[in-house]
């Protein structure tokens, strides 16, 4: 009996085991053709292999091949509507659609069977978000001239499964980017997808969203997170899948590397050679790719860079890990809901402001020039003035028609240094608006030029730079420089003439020990002067004379794309503040850039148009006020800024 018995057992060990193994044959896919090249490139390149388990599977193959780039015109457009064109792919657990909306179309109302994001790329839309119709927009950067600029805007929501949709195109039409995690079989249907399966499997254990859901975004409002030198990326998570809008510096390089989440990468601006396997694909605006899971990749950018969007399924967690230091260090100045607030508009107020420069605190009330210019930088000083601002908005100009002023600096005697940019003078003006004194108007025996930003140290001397944007077609001074008056009025030059390209915002640390420069433009066709100081805040260490020595770069700061597609290297910084703990707010192109008292970036204040300068301010010194064209807007923070009162 025992022998029968055993017999049994072993006979039913050999059944169930042959049924496992039928099981999983008719249920695994097999080795895809690339995959034992791959294995090779792991070994070469010594990369660690991690594998997700628990995936689900839904055997709805790609209509995208693994590691090939195919451009958007390449993929079939399909009508979701009437009106209403869109261009879909997906991988094995995201679908994109890119969507044209004509003007005034609408997508129907109905029920979502899977987490949906929208990204407003073009024009303006309605969306349904819990019964209510909801606008969301789309701006492209305006190039800034003197009257006026814009920055970019792309909004966005999350909207959970089950939640009611609809879509309108606004008068101009529209342009939409949709991600799905899972798939829409309605979608695929309409792209002639047959033998669908009548439920998609979904993630078992999902990811807790960095966004709420019915809310709307704008893309710029999200912090930029290093992922790799020369690589930093807004980052958005649902429940399913990631989306990384990430930009890569021009000739910066992913060398290879694997994964185990499916990536799906889309181009948007730029080129790069993308590393697929043994191989180098280049992609332009349009081109998409799918990578699956711990396939090799790697990219290497082009001369103007590559910015990209990147989608993940499942969601990344290293990257999330990424993402919370990087929010936790610009929470750290910037409290958690501290947004930029419209404290004027000078487009509505009397007088009217034109182009706001120079902010500085002193006494409870902050000052600062109204320079007037016409759209192509002419200035005119008799419509310019310098202006009173309280804290509550009122404003008054304490001089106007007389001069075209630029930087402010509190002075001796409750007075203010003043940058008379076009009159080629620094002076002292009393807060009423008398000029009581010339500080500087020569060097070297000639005039100085247009003197723009101006700083003080404890022992009285005064730092300013002149980039010498004023109106004469022939300057007096042989370049674009920067100088330092001692207590006693001795006038010297610290930088050689056209050292920097356009010496701008200056700023001493707290303890007086370190000058820092930035520089406004660079490497550009339009402009004179090309110079080795790029997209750098310089530091240098300040001597006991007041002359400095040991200039380095301290901090890179951020182009916009616009400026790398010409190969420019003009991050149009302009004024700088400082806090006590020594972190440095740098006014540019792209936003008012954060940096750390090495050097270190932070994070990214984000306003509607281009912010010139700023200060510190309040009763507590915690506010910034942010100058910005016509406009001034204010947003609190956890520093106390740093000025020096004399």
């Amino acid at each position: 009996m025992s022998d029968q018995r055993s017999n049994k057992i072993f006979f039913y060990s050999i059944l169930s085991a042959a049924i496992v193994i039928a099981m999983t044959s008719c249920t695994s896919s097999p080795e895809p053709a690339w995959q034992k090249l791959n294995q090779e490139l792991i070994s070469k390149h010594n990369l660690k292999v991690r594998n997700l388990s628990g995936l689900p599977t839904n055997d709805i193959e790609s209509n995208l091949k693994d590691g090939q780039v195919t451009n958007l015109d390449q993929v079939d457009s399909i009508d979701l509507a009437p009106g209403v064109k869109a261009k879909i792919f997906w991988g094995t657990g995201t679908m994109v659609s890119v969507i044209e909306l004509a003007p005034n179309a609408k997508i129907p109302e109905a029920e979502l069977p899977a987490e949906r994001f929208a990204f407003v790329l073009e024009g303006s839309i309605e969306q349904l978000i819990n019964g209510k119709s909801v606008s969301l927009i789309s701006k492209e950067r305006e190039a800034p001239d003197g009257t006026h600029s814009g920055t970019p805007r792309v909004d966005f929501v999350y909207l959970e499964k089950g939640s009611k949709s609809a879509v309108t195109a606004g008068s101009a039409g529209a342009k939409l980017l949709e991600i799905y995690s899972p798939f829409r079989l309605d979608y695929l249907e309409k792209a002639g997808v047959t033998n669908l399966p009548t439920k998609m499997a979904e993630l078992t254990n999902p990811a807790k969203p960095n966004v709420k859901p019915n809310q709307v975004y704008d893309l710029y409002d999200f912090q930029l997170t290093e992922l790799a030198p020369g690589a930093h990326s807004r980052l958005i998570a649902g429940k399913n899948t990631q989306f990384s809008f990430i930009s890569m510096e021009p000739g910066s390089v992913f060398g290879h590397h694997i994964h185990p989440e499916e990536q799906m990468m889309m181009v948007l601006r730029g080129e790069c050679d993308e590393i697929l396997l043994d191989t180098e694909q280049r992609m332009t605006p349009g081109d998409v790719v799918v990578i699956p899971g711990n396939m090799v990749h790697g990219a290497k950018m082009s001369a103007v860079g590559c910015d990209a969007l990147d989608i993940f399924w499942p969601v990344r967690p290293d990257y999330m890990e990424k993402e919370q230091a990087r929010m936790a260090a610009y929470r750290a100045i910037i409290p958690e809901n501290a947004k930029p607030e419209l404290l004027v508009d000078g487009t509505k107020t009397k007088p009217s402001l034109t182009f706001s420069e120079g902010p500085k605190w002193m006494n409870g009330k902050v000052y600062f020039s109204n320079m007037y210019f016409d759209q192509n930088w002419t200035a005119d000083p008799s419509k310019s003035s310098t202006v009173e601002l309280s804290p509550d908005g009122t404003y008054k100009n304490i001089t106007q028609g007389k001069m075209q002023t630029n930087g402010l600096y509190p002075y001796k005697n409750g007075n203010l240094l003043v940058c008379d940019m076009i009159g080629h003078q620094v002076v002292e003006m009393t807060p009423a608006g008398k000029v009581v004194k010339v500080i500087v108007d020569q060097y070297d025996g000639k005039p100085i030029d247009g003197p723009n930003d101006i700083i003080t140290d404890a022992k009285g001397g005064i730092y300013f730079t002149d980039p010498q944007f004023t109106m004469e077609p022939k300057k007096s001074q042989p370049g674009r420089a920067v100088y330092y008056v001692a207590p006693e009025g001795k006038v010297t030059r610290l930088t050689k003439p056209n050292e920097f390209a356009m010496p701008n915002g200056i700023v001493l640390s707290p303890d007086g020990k370190t000058l820092y420069i930035n520089n406004c433009y660079d490497d550009e066709s339009w402009f004179p002067v090309n110079s080795e100081k790029d997209n750098y805040i310089w530091a240098y260490d300040v001597k006991e004379d007041g002359t400095i020595s040991n200039g380095r770069q301290f901090a890179k700061l951020f182009l916009t794309g616009n400026v790398l597609d010409r190969k420019g290297k003009s991050s149009s910084a302009d004024g700088m503040a400082i806090d006590k703990k020594g972190n440095l707010y740098v006014a540019t192109y792209y936003g008012v850039q954060i940096f750390n008292a090495a050097g270190k970036y932070v994070g990214m204040i984000n306003l509607p148009s281009f912010p010139v300068s700023l200060c510190f301010g309040g009763k507590d010194m915690k506010t910034l006020y942010i100058v910005s064209y016509s406009k001034v807007y204010t947003i609190r923070t956890n520093m106390e800024g740093f000025v020096n009162y004399l």
